[in-house]
C-alpha cells in the first residue's frame, strides 16, 4: 500500500493513516477523488505499540463500524483485545487499498504561493488543493512539570509506556489520573498482585450491565450517539469532558473505586505537587467520587426514563448504594515510606498542531471547525471527540464524519472545476 514517491500535486492530502484517515480514503475513492494518505509509522501503529499488553475496547464489538467494514467476529457483544483491533485496521486497510506512503511524516502544513496548500515532508514537498487532519488528540504525554521534583528513587513512566506490571521495580505503585487508562491500569496492576495508590481525578463513571442490557446498548437506542455537539446540553464544554471510565476486561464490567479501596487499593485526591519524597494530594477525594458516582446515578436514571417511556419490560436493580467512604484521606505522604518504587502517569495527552502553519486555532491551541470543516477553506479535521457527535472519536461514528468531509471536498472541487471551465 505504498503511492509512488514522484507525485508533487494531489487534489487532497490525508495526514495519518489510522481510522479516521483511512475512512476519508475510503470515501475518496468512492467518489473518484485522487488522494494521498501520509502515515509517519504504519497502519495501526498507536493500537499495537501505545498500548498495555492486556488493553481491550471499551466499547463492544458491534459499536466497531468503519465505513463498509463493520465488525465481522462471533462476539459482537465482547470487546476486542489489543491483537485484535490491530488485526480489524489492517483488515479494513486492506479492503481500502488507499494510496498510501507509510514511514513519512509531515514537517508543515501551509498556503501554497499559488493557492491550496504546501506539505512538506520527510520525503519533499508536496501540494494540495485540500488536507484533512486525521493525527488525533493524542501526541504529547502530560506529564507536570514537578515530576522532575521527585527523587530518583522513584521510577516514573506515562501510561502510553505501560505494557504490564512485571516492567515496573518492585514495590508499591502510584497510579495518577483515574480516567479510562489510569483506573484499567490500576485494576491490570491490582489484579497482578501489586499494591496499588491511585489519585483520582473528576472523570466521571459509567454503568456497564444494567437492567438486562449494557449501557450502551441502551443509550445507543436512546439517541446518545447521534446527539450532535450543537444539541449538546453544555455546548462546546462537552468537548473538554473525560470518556466516562468502565472495563471491557474478562467479558466487560464497570468499575466502582470504592469497591477498589475495600479491597485494598489506597485511594487520593488528584495530585498536587512533589518534592524529594513528598508527594502531595489536593483534598478532593470524596468529591472526585461523588461526582463520578452522580454521573454513573445519573445515566442510570435517564435508562430508567427511556424504559419507562416506552413501556419496555427490563429486570428492575436496586438503587445504587456507595459502599465505602473516605475518612481522614492524607492530603501527603512520603513515597518511601509508603514503599513506592513506581508511579504511572495516566492524566492525558495534548495534541501537537505545531507543524499546521495555518490561522486555524483558537487562543488555547485547540482547532477551529464546524464537523470538522475549518474556517480555514481547505482544510479539515477528523478523527477527535466530538467533531460533530458523541461517537465521532470511536469506531462507532468516524464512519459518518469521514462519508460528510468527502462530500464537502467534492462539491468544493466540483464548483473549481466549473470555475475553471
Amino acid at each position: 500500500m505504498n503511492a509512488p514517491s514522484h507525485t508533487t500535486h494531489v487534489p487532497v492530502v490525508i495526514v495519518g493513516g489510522g481510522q479516521a484517515g483511512l475512512s476519508v480514503s475510503h470515501h475518496l475513492k468512492k467518489l473518484g477523488i485522487d488522494h494521498l494518505v501520509l502515515e509517519k509509522n504504519r497502519v495501526g501503529h498507536s493500537w499495537r505499540n501505545d498500548r498495555w499488553d492486556t488493553f481491550c475496547l471499551v466499547t463492544p464489538n458491534w459499536q466497531c463500524r468503519l465505513p463498509d467494514y463493520p465488525y465481522q467476529g462471533t462476539d459482537p457483544k465482547g470487546f476486542m483485545l489489543k491483537d485484535e483491533i490491530v488485526a480489524y485496521l489492517e483488515g479494513f486497510a486492506r479492503m481500502v487499498d488507499p494510496p498510501i506512503r507509510e514511514g513519512v511524516s509531515v514537517t508543515r502544513v501551509g498556503k501554497g504561493p499559488r493557492g491550496g496548500f504546501e506539505v512538506e515532508t520527510s520525503e519533499g514537498r508536496l501540494t494540495a488543493d485540500h488536507v484533512v487532519v486525521a493525527t488525533g488528540g493524542y501526541d504529547v504525554p502530560i506529564v507536570p512539570p514537578y515530576a522532575h521534583a521527585l527523587t530518583k528513587d522513584v521510577a516514573q513512566i506515562h501510561s502510553v509506556d505501560y505494557r504490564n506490571p512485571d516492567q515496573l521495580p518492585p514495590g508499591e505503585v502510584l497510579v495518577v489520573g483515574s480516567g479510562q487508562s489510569g483506573v484499567q491500569i490500576m485494576e491490570d496492576l491490582y489484579l497482578a498482585g501489586r499494591q496499588v495508590h491511585l489519585c483520582v481525578g473528576p472523570a466521571p463513571r459509567s454503568p456497564r450491565q444494567y437492567r438486562g442490557k449494557d449501557a450502551t446498548e441502551w443509550l445507543m437506542e436512546m439517541g446518545y450517539y447521534e446527539l450532535t455537539i450543537d444539541r449538546h446540553p453544555q455546548g462546546e464544554k462537552a468537548k473538554e469532558k473525560t470518556n466516562h471510565y468502565m472495563s471491557g476486561r474478562a467479558g466487560g464490567h464497570e468499575i466502582d473505586l470504592r469497591r477498589f479501596a475495600l479491597q485494598g487499593v489506597k485511594l487520593y485526591g488528584s495530585i498536587a505537587g512533589m518534592d524529594g519524597a513528598t508527594i502531595r494530594f489536593a483534598d478532593d477525594l470524596a468529591k472526585n467520587l461523588d461526582d463520578a458516582d452522580e454521573v454513573y446515578v445519573s445515566i442510570r436514571r435517564d435508562i430508567d426514563k427511556y424504559i419507562a417511556a416506552q413501556g419496555i419490560d427490563a429486570p428492575e436493580e436496586p438503587p445504587f448504594v456507595p459502599v465505602w467512604t473516605p475518612r481522614d484521606t492524607p492530603t501527603e505522604i512520603d513515597a518511601k515510606a509508603a514503599g513506592i518504587g513506581a508511579i504511572v502517569w495516566a492524566i492525558g495527552f495534548r495534541p501537537n498542531y505545531a507543524w499546521i502553519d495555518l490561522p486555524a486555532f483558537d487562543g488555547r491551541g485547540a482547532p477551529k471547525f464546524t464537523r470538522g470543516v475549518s474556517p480555514v477553506e481547505g482544510l479539515y479535521f477528523i478523527g477527535l471527540p466530538w467533531l460533530n457527535t458523541w461517537g465521532s472519536g470511536r469506531f462507532l461514528g468516524v464512519a459518518d464524519d469521514a462519508q460528510f468531509l468527502a462530500g464537502v471536498m467534492s462539491e468544493r472541487l466540483h464548483a473549481r472545476k466549473s470555475a475553471a471551465a
